[in-house]
């Protein structure tokens, strides 16, 4: 599980998305905002840590995360391979052990396209009986899963499912300001 997110620490991964579209009406080219809303799911198994003492032993666990994202949204910075979009509070949820957390403000996705790789990185806190965990998840895809598109507006990848493996997927989560960081391997799968 990588893109896709605990015991005094809390889950949280997330996923993204992003593409336009372009209309021909009248013979002139229109850039439109997708009206859609992307759902992106990602399943997994956490593990092997990679640094970190894992309070809230997570290795070896199983997670699913869940990210819905408008195709309308604008990233608030990009570069000429990257987009970064704020997610609303809410808007992630991370399924572990048999229960659910909401990501309790706004969180941010990065989706950067590479030559060897494409990835995407989700930004999110959690809530877990009282401790505020911080939650980062990267989730290496193949080179090519997005358009270019992506930096405009959040959009699908392709192929879906694709596997996700570690150590180039990884979930890190900071409570009470230790940081674990573990491997991720499992799927990541998206639709509208």
């Amino acid at each position: 599980m990588s893109f896709q997110v605990f015991r005094a620490s809390a889950p949280a991964a997330l996923c993204v998305i992003a593409a336009t579209g372009t209309a021909l009406a009248f013979g002139h080219h229109h850039h439109f905002a997708p009206k859609a809303t992307l759902t992106i799911t990602l399943d997994g198994t956490l593990g092997p840590i990679i640094s970190g003492n894992d309070p809230g032993d997570l290795d070896g666990k199983n997670a699913t995360v869940t990210v819905t994202a408008s195709e309308s949204l604008k990233p608030y910075k990009t570069t000429a391979t990257s987009a970064s979009y704020h997610i609303p509070k809410g808007d992630i949820v991370v399924m572990v052990n048999g229960s659910n957390y909401e990501s309790t403000s706004t969180s941010s996705m990065i989706v950067k396209l590479g030559k060897k790789a494409d990835t995407l990185t989700l930004k999110a806190s959690v809530d877990y009986e009282g401790y505020k965990v911080q939650v980062t998840d990267l989730s290496t895809l193949q080179a090519g899963s997005w358009a270019k598109t992506v930096l405009e507006h959040p959009a699908l990848f392709s192929p879906s499912p694709q596997d996700l493996t570690e150590p180039a997927s990884t979930f890190t989560y900071t409570v009470v300001g230790e940081t674990t960081v573990l491997g991720v391997t499992g799927t990541a799968a998206n639709s509208e």
